[in-house]
């Protein structure tokens, strides 16, 4: 089964390199753009499918489908099985073509938010939801490891960057596009319409992606940026999972991981529950709920761009001043949010600050930092280590928050009212011990 499913995915043969100096000029050129395009447009679109459940909390909490708790349930399973998909599906993506891994994964989460949409039933909706989040799972490491095979070392935290900007694209889209469509359709709409998208963005990425520059003929990018920097040998016979398993020796990557997980607490609490807060304890509509989260994602594409050109350019590609620049601005951005006026323009503010800062940690604890400190063969595996901590604690979140929120609820006949005061404190806590954690790997310096 191992030997299929490793066969299914593989990465082609390396064909003989190309000698023709301008043709290899010009197939990278149109290449890379091809592959940016391709990972950040195509991730930034499948998002939807993830984030679908956010927008639909309150039309089925109102409508008695789910509890607050069963949500949390549901909305766990996907983070959970994510965690796990992202540590196995990190490890496969090292030896995977990504034409055929991103188009094959982006179907099949499609395919699970259309069955959502026709659904009512507390395991079947546990069960769909978990594996869309498996299948979810392969967006990140496969964009990853096809930006790191066409960008080179000091190319990296500003192609990063850019890469990055897809969640925000993908919450922007989803916060007022998806809520929009909930608003006037209904919820089975909030399921159907990230689906339909989801469908079509495989289809592009088949049609933009192409395998390792070596499966063309190309030169390996690093060779032909001519780009070593900080390029450590290592012994021929050292096999790619050898080199994954080295990962786990190094302790920066352990502290990373409780980073990053408590840096998703946050990430995910505002995702999940932002909207069901804006709309309960500050009183706006749903499609305007929407849009004040969707100013958060748009500076977020700002928080990324700039941390990767920050960190890069600022601080000789050193993560760690960025990172507490950047978790003091989300910080603020929550203050304002949770404890400043209810009035529009304060909450703009504080969701601009929130989506910059928090945007520009995911960057770096999220992947970016684990990379730089990783062997570049296995970027995959290096976002897998990641990524596994950063989604249970992720799912750690919706279960507590769904708790926490359900045990806050008020119901007077028809009327139901909140109490938010305790998972505020939750989701600021978690920033804060994420901050400190990233903080104390201050030392840390990139590695190829």
């Amino acid at each position: 089964m191992a030997n299929a499913i490793l066969k299914f995915f593989s990465t082609g043969p390396d064909l003989p390199e190309i000698t023709d100096q301008s043709r290899i000029n010009e197939l990278f050129r149109k290449h890379r753009l091809r592959v940016m395009l391709a990972i950040t447009l195509g991730y930034g679109l499948i998002y939807t499918c993830r984030l679908a459940l956010g927008v639909v909390k309150k039309p089925l909490i109102d409508a008695g489908v789910f509890s607050p708790t069963e949500l949390g349930l549901i909305g766990s399973a996907l983070f959970y099985t994510y965690a796990i998909g992202k540590l196995t599906n990190g490890f496969l993506s090292d030896h995977a073509n990504m034409r055929v891994f991103l188009a094959f994964s982006f179907t099949l989460t499609a395919l699970c938010n259309l069955a959502m949409g026709f659904n009512t039933v507390l395991w079947a909706a546990v069960l769909l939801w978990g594996l869309n989040g498996w299948f979810q799972s392969f967006g990140a490491p496969g964009g990853v490891v096809a930006m790191t095979a066409w960008f080179s070392n000091k190319e990296r935290g500003r192609a990063y960057g850019i890469w990055s900007t897809a969640h925000s694209l993908g919450e922007g889209l989803t916060f007022l596009g998806v809520g929009t469509l909930v608003a006037v359709l209904g919820w089975r709409w909030g399921f159907w319409g990230p689906g339909l998208i989801g469908l079509l963005t495989a289809a592009g990425v088949y049609w933009l992606l192409q395998d390792r520059p070596q499966t063309l003929g190309l030169p390996s990018v690093n060779a032909w940026k001519q780009d070593f920097y900080n390029e450590a040998p290592r012994p021929a016979a050292e096999t790619v999972l050898g080199l994954q398993l080295s990962i786990l020796k190094l302790p920066a990557i352990w502290i990373l991981c409780l980073a990053s997980a408590t840096t998703y607490v946050t990430r995910y609490a505002i995702n999940s529950w932002g909207i069901l807060y804006l709309q309960e304890e500050r009183g706006f509509s749903l499609p305007m709920a929407g849009t004040l989260l969707m100013t958060s994602t748009l500076a977020g594409i700002a928080g990324a761009v700039a941390f990767g050109f920050i960190s890069d350019k600022f601080f000789d590609a050193r993560r760690p001043p960025a990172n507490l620049i950047f978790a003091l601005v989300e910080l603020l951005g929550l203050g304002i949010i949770f404890f400043g006026p209810t009035s529009v323009p304060w909450l703009i503010t504080g969701m601009l600050l929130f989506g910059m800062g928090l945007t520009g940690l995911v960057t770096s604890l999220g992947g970016l930092f684990a990379v730089d400190i990783a062997p570049k063969r296995v970027a995959g595996a290096a976002m897998g280590v990641i990524g596994i901590f950063s989604y249970i604690g992720a799912g750690i979140q919706e279960q507590v928050s769904g708790a926490l929120i359900e045990r806050g609820m008020t119901v007077v006949g028809d009327v139901r009212s909140y109490d938010f005061g305790p998972v505020i404190w939750f989701w600021i806590g978690s920033s804060v011990l994420s901050m400190l954690l990233a903080a104390s790997l201050w030392r840390t310096r990139l590695r190829d």
